[in-house]
């Protein structure tokens, strides 16, 4: 069935982009979505920012996005990242991606302010109905202020979902959360891992956790019981998340996922630089907050 209607709520996974050498690890990153869709999440998105999608050429984003909605096959829906400083840049990202979409089942768009330049809420509405005029898909705003510089404050949010295509935010900031989190007008999806709890039991829509990268059944049940009203057992079991979430996010993001991942054989510990790897005291920590996690639950996808 086609996901292009857009993004339906619960646990969708900001996903890395493997890589092996100096290039993308394309075997690397369908094995990783095939695993991430049969473990129970609600979809993908590719070429954000824990994806490094900012240091990836135009044939790089085609490809990893082809190689990630072939792996998962309709099962999950996929969204794609689209950011830049300059709109023009991110419209033909857009189309370059219309072009090719015609291959593949794209759920939308993730889309930020522009980065580095501070604009104002007229600046950030405009680029967003440029970028919209691009395609008939749905998008998701993307409210991360301490990368782009620009802030989407509530009220911006509200005033760009009254444009049919923007159905979503993925919003960094906690205030912003609280206020949007049940408002009919747009769906909420937290992107601050530390605060995801939280807005699932507000009752926000979803959640876009760079942490469940690593052990997705924990936090595919973490999700579960929030949704079952078991306030106590999401709080016992994200109580054993938290250590891992805040050293995931204690270097910059994505390299303490890709250590952690590297841990469990599932993923190369590479980065593209300027990133780079984290150091091995950091890989020590991991390897001890991963032991302590409850053993591996027997997950079935979108199991009740």
């Amino acid at each position: 069935m086609p996901h292009t209607d857009g993004p339906r709520g619960g646990l969708w996974l900001p996903m890395i982009t493997p890589m092996r050498d100096g290039e993308l690890d394309l075997d690397c990153a369908q094995r990783l979505a095939a695993w991430y869709a049969a473990e129970g999440l609600d979809g993908l998105i590719v070429l954000g920012t824990t994806g490094e999608g900012g240091l990836l050429d135009d044939a790089e984003r085609l490809a990893l996005t082809a190689a990630v909605c072939e792996a998962v096959d309709g099962a999950i829906p996929v969204m794609a990242g689209v950011g830049a400083v300059d709109t023009r840049a991110v419209c033909e990202q857009v189309r370059r991606l219309e072009r090719f979409a015609r291959f593949a089942d794209l759920a939308g768009y993730l889309v930020p302010p522009p980065y580095y330049l501070r604009v104002s809420d007229e600046g950030i509405a405009w680029h967003v109905r440029r970028v919209a005029s691009q395609t008939a898909r749905s998008l998701m705003l993307y409210n991360v202020p301490k990368r782009t510089g620009a802030s989407i404050s509530p009220a911006l949010a509200l005033r760009l979902a009254a444009h049919g295509q923007v159905r979503a935010i993925k919003e960094c900031d906690p205030a912003g959360m609280r206020v949007l989190a049940n408002h009919a007008g747009i769906d909420v999806y937290c992107g601050e891992d530390a605060a995801m709890l939280d807005h699932l039991l507000a009752g926000g829509v979803g959640v876009v956790p760079a942490a469940a990268h690593v052990r997705p059944d924990l936090f595919v049940q973490l999700l579960r019981l929030a949704r079952a009203g078991d306030a106590a057992g999401a709080r016992a079991l994200f109580a054993r998340l938290l250590p891992l979430i805040e050293l995931l996010f204690s270097a910059p993001n994505p390299a303490p996922v890709k250590a952690a991942l590297a841990l469990g054989n599932h993923a190369r510990d590479e980065v593209r630089l300027p990133l780079t790897p984290v150091d091995a005291g950091l890989v020590r920590r991991l390897e001890a907050v991963l032991a302590q996690l409850p053993p591996r639950l027997a997950l079935h996808a979108h199991a009740a």
